[in-house]
């Protein structure tokens, strides 16, 4: 696709990957909203972006409504929604209870379901569309104390496969992208004490590059590691 002119809806663009990713696609000629759930976050990282801003919680089907209804008033079409938004939640199995599973299946999983199921609306309807998912590399492989947050991530690979077979015959190229050792704010702040994590940059320039294909083919899924994080 080309990204000038085109539309993206990112969620969780406040930091890290999604504000990255917005803008390179803003300096690229794109236009871009992003979403997330704490407003002042959100309005900096809109005017350090120049995307539309969404104060919107993926968790909630009435926001879901909400994102759509001011995304599309402000640009009148969607070209490709990227599935960012995610939150953390680790623990040993003994230690796990049913809020811990809710609380990130709400966001990753459910959240990410139901923005795409409001786009495959639009992108059947108009027989185009794109969306990129944020997965991880847990969601290829668990870990000790991480069964929580590697087991969404996993659901969220078993839903870009089935929504693959779905959309592929209405031109819609989903894309999952598996990112190693990040820089994330999952607590609340960057972490940056790890200097040869991933950056947000690195994750915005392979979204980039992959939508870049011209619209023919696609990349089903990829991973992206961090060189030398350690």
């Amino acid at each position: 696709m080309k990204i000038k002119d085109s539309t993206f809806l990112i969620t969780g663009g406040s930091s890290g990957i999604g504000k990255a990713a917005a803008k390179m696609i803003v300096e690229k000629g794109g236009k871009a909203a992003i979403t997330a759930r704490g407003k002042d976050r959100l309005m900096k990282a809109a005017k350090e972006t120049g995307a539309f801003p969404i104060n919107t919680d993926v968790s909630k089907p009435g926001d879901i409504e909400k994102t759509y209804d001011l995304f599309l008033k402000e640009f009148g079409k969607l070209d490709c929604l990227i599935n960012n938004a995610g939150i953390a939640g680790g623990g040993n199995v003994n230690e796990l209870t049913w809020q811990d599973f809710e609380k990130v299946y709400s966001v990753n999983v459910f959240g990410a379901g139901m923005m795409t199921q409001k786009a495959s609306e639009i992108f059947m309807k108009q027989k185009y569309g794109n969306i990129i998912n944020i997965g991880s590399t847990s969601g290829v492989r668990g870990s000790a104390g991480s069964s929580i947050y590697a087991s969404s991530k996993f659901a969220l690979r078993g839903l870009t496969l089935s929504w693959q077979a779905e959309l592929r015959k209405y031109n819609v190229r989903i894309i999952l992208i598996n990112p190693s050792e990040v820089r994330t704010s999952f607590g609340g702040r960057e972490t940056d004490e790890v200097s040869n994590r991933l950056r947000g940059i690195e994750i915005a320039h392979a979204i980039v590059s992959a939508l870049e294909m011209d619209d023919r083919g696609f990349i089903p899924e990829f991973m992206v590691w961090a060189t030398n994080p350690f």
